[in-house]
């Protein structure tokens, strides 16, 4: 097994995921392809070197059904040799894909693999792939089903997080982005995206609204209340009879945003970088991924961070930041609790729900801001992680170079 590092990392600006929002008329296949030709071009790449890209999607229906990652990297202008493989691992597909990328450098079998992923949410609609969890009933009896926000709702009330407790973490996310863009923090990441005239028509995250706080927020009603008086919340306490009534406290404004976007990771061993003329900019420690319980579904982060830093042999206080993303308020509360992380540590340039989740290139986008934040500060380790549906967790730990 040889070390495998990341060389560079980009991504595109999180567009509102709605009709109205600015990266609606460009598909999938365009913003994973834009990410793509900027590793390229950026690095002077030789494409022939890349031995494969693996790109997550969670929803590979319609325009972005198929081998999305295969046909990207057609339309990027990749050598044709250049295989590509779309994968699915919920929410934390991109940073699986970014996994399997550090896999393959490290078994030797790849040079250069390019991991990250793409969601198109203004175009392709949540859930629009359907799938037996949310509809097989063999899965949902005996499982105790309920939808994420049920769960979300679950945590803050077993883990004792109040309405405002999750509001005030949500204004802390938007204030912590906002501050992160006006000091240029994701300029060297993110990469404008062009229409098909070259045009940039957007160059920054529009989902932010960094004028919000607790009293905007006080006004929203808890946007999984009905669903739960629908039966979820009774599914959940015949799995947990102990916990007593759900307190609903999650909505909109404390909850990931819902968004377009893509990311692209480089990674590749030493010798691949060093024949290319490249200069790593971090060495993959190592990666791993856990189940966890299924009907709460969010808890995954906490014991897949255990499992990576026992297998390193270190400890929590040896990370010296921590990316989890921002599924929902509660989630990074409940992370920040278990483990004893400083706040200061801890998602220090906001997160989804300020800026947005575009489910399957989340996980290489996060990424790409902790190696930013480690070059930036002159810290030296960093921690990855996301929180993953039917009950996982999925991490990368990486160390400056």
């Amino acid at each position: 097994m040889t070390n495998a590092y990341i060389y560079d990392a980009v991504r595109t600006p999180r567009g509102k995921g709605r009709a109205d929002g600015s990266l609606h008329e460009i598909t999938a296949l365009s913003l994973a392809a834009q990410t793509l030709q900027a590793i390229r071009d950026r690095n002077g790449l030789d494409t022939v070197l890349v031995d494969d890209v693996i790109l997550g999607c969670v929803m590979p229906v319609g325009e972005q059904g198929s081998d999305i990652a295969r046909i990207a990297t057609l339309v990027a202008g990749y050598d044709e040799q250049v295989p590509g493989v779309q994968i699915n691992r919920f929410c934390a597909s991109g940073l699986e894909a970014c996994n399997m990328a550090a896999a393959k450098v490290a078994s030797g079998e790849a040079r250069f693999a390019i991991g990250g992923g793409v969601e198109s949410m203004s175009r392709v609609a949540l859930a629009a792939d359907g799938g037996a969890m949310m509809v097989d009933p063999t899965f949902a009896f005996d499982h105790y089903y309920a939808p994420q926000g049920i769960g979300a709702d679950m945590l803050a009330t077993i883990y004792g997080f109040s309405r405002d407790d999750v509001d005030a973490y949500a204004v802390e996310s938007q204030r912590r982005a906002a501050m992160a863009w006006a000091d240029g923090r994701f300029v060297r990441s993110v990469v404008p995206v062009l229409d098909q005239a070259g045009v940039v028509i957007l160059d920054h995250d529009e989902h932010m609204r960094p004028q919000t706080d607790a009293q905007s927020l006080g006004k929203l009603k808890p946007a999984f209340a009905k669903m739960g008086e629908a039966g979820y919340d009774a599914a959940a306490r015949a799995r947990y009879p102990q916990m007593g009534p759900i307190t609903h406290v999650h909505h909109g404004g404390n909850s990931s945003g819902i968004v377009d976007g893509a990311s692209a990771v480089l990674i590749g061993s030493k010798d691949a970088g060093e024949a290319a003329g490249l200069k790593p900019r971090a060495r993959i420690l190592g990666t791993a991924s856990i189940g966890s319980e299924p009907t709460i579904m969010l808890t995954g982060p906490e014991f897949v961070t255990r499992k990576l830093l026992a297998r390193l042999g270190m400890s929590v206080s040896d990370i010296d930041l921590y990316e989890l993303n921002e599924a929902f308020a509660a989630v990074v509360l409940r992370y920040q609790q278990a483990l004893e992380i400083d706040p200061d540590k801890l998602n220090v340039n906001g997160g989804a729900i300020a800026m947005g989740h575009p489910l399957g290139a989340t996980g290489g986008m996060i990424l790409g801001t902790a190696l930013d934040e480690l070059e930036r500060t002159g810290k030296e380790s960093a921690l990855v992680n996301l929180c993953v549906g039917a009950g996982m967790g999925t991490a990368m730990a990486i160390a400056r170079v």
